[in-house]
């Protein structure tokens, strides 16, 4: 199924080696927030380095260029994936030595639930990195309702990314995972996820393609 995706975001000529069916339903569940052509995305913006900046003062199509030409350390990121064959440690070595601890979001902590490995997290040591996922995952809450993406999202809804390369095409993506831990109902929802999912308020679970 994710090769197939891949193939229908890719284009006319790569998602047509998907079966007609299986395009027709997987284009269904897409919803697009900026332009998926990068042709029809302008270039001339320069990256502002800051998140704020850049969803306060730009304009829709300086934004949709922002999500096509990411900044240039976000790039070279994606490179170095590909060249050190996904070794996590080439990405790591990259992360501010700096221990951030995670903070205790709707009670966790009291009720047991553990998002992470560790107790605490790290940044990307270039701040342009950081700055630029950040601005992705806010667009997305701020431009989802004017595509029918009507749920609520912030900064602490957001679980992790995935950030991965299409070889055939060379595009750069990220897959964010966000509501992790929809509440347990006995018809649209009966599984049990554990300490995380007490307390929470029905919701659904949600991946946000980039």
């Amino acid at each position: 199924v994710a090769a197939d995706l891949l193939a229908v975001l890719a284009g006319p000529r790569a998602a047509a080696r998907v079966p007609a069916r299986e395009a027709s339903r997987l284009s269904s569940c897409l919803r697009f927030l900026s332009p998926a052509n990068p042709a029809a995305v302008s270039s001339a913006y320069p990256w502002k380095g800051s998140r704020k900046v850049l969803l306060e003062d730009c304009d829709a199509a300086e934004a949709d260029a922002m999500v096509m030409w990411p900044p240039a350390p976000v790039l070279e990121l994606a490179r170095l994936a590909v060249d050190s064959g996904g070794d996590p440690g080439a990405i790591h070595r990259l992360l501010d030595p700096t221990m951030l601890p995670v903070p205790d979001v709707e009670g966790t902590k009291k009720s047991k639930c553990h998002l992470t490995r560790t107790p605490y997290g790290r940044h990307f040591a270039d701040e342009e990195i950081n700055s630029y996922f950040a601005f992705l995952f806010e667009l997305i809450a701020a431009r989802g309702p004017s595509v029918g993406l009507n749920v609520s999202l912030t900064r602490y809804d957001l679980f992790h990314g995935h950030l991965f390369l299409a070889s055939g095409t060379g595009r750069l993506g990220i897959l964010f995972h966000a509501k992790e831990y929809p509440a347990f109902d006995k018809e649209s929802f009966p599984y049990n996820l554990g300490y995380c999912q007490t307390g929470m308020i029905q919701s659904d679970a949600y991946e946000i393609l980039i």
